[in-house]
């Protein structure tokens, strides 16, 4: 099995959906992730005015990582592993905090494995490990949880939400 080493883009400088743009300019949160890490996150943040953007934004910007590795793609990835690919293809800062995934239950799909916390990670990075795995479907958040720890944290920062 071979390994993504680098992804691009063809042009290397599409432009940007303006609207995309503002919207994340205003955003109180941008969140990357969960999904696949070389085939849907990264491609979209490799678009120069969307990362600028999203860099430039005052919002909170959360990198979820995924709960098991992709078949394929991220073999073998630990959560330091999906930032480092990251910020190897778009350089660093792009994100305030990490929202990792404490081991999960059942049986994976073939080939898959639970994506790691690295030892001493936290020291680099703002990491928040929670229980967000979705024990009905192994490999995959808790949608509900994952919503509610996203607000809980939003929260944290800015104090509650009003509606």
């Amino acid at each position: 099995a071979g390994a993504v080493h680098r992804v691009w883009l063809e042009p290397n400088n599409p432009p940007a959906y303006p609207t995309a743009v503002n919207e994340l300019l205003k955003a109180d949160m941008i969140v990357l992730g969960p999904g696949s890490l070389f085939t849907s996150i990264l491609p979209n943040l490799l678009v120069p005015d969307l990362s600028a953007a999203i860099r430039n934004s005052q919002a909170l910007k959360v990198l979820i990582c995924n709960v098991a590795t992709q078949p394929g793609e991220t073999d073998g990835f630990s959560a330091g592993d999906h930032i480092r690919a990251l910020e190897d293809h778009v350089g660093r800062d792009i994100f305030d905090m990490v929202i990792t995934t404490k081991a999960g239950e059942g049986q994976l799909p073939a080939g898959a494995e639970w994506v790691q916390l690295d030892d001493g990670l936290e020291a680099k990075y703002p990491i928040y490990n929670a229980d967000i795995a979705d024990p009905s479907a192994p490999g995959r958040h808790d949608s509900v949880k994952l919503a509610q720890k996203l607000i809980d944290l939003y929260q944290e920062r800015t104090g509650p939400l009003i509606a």
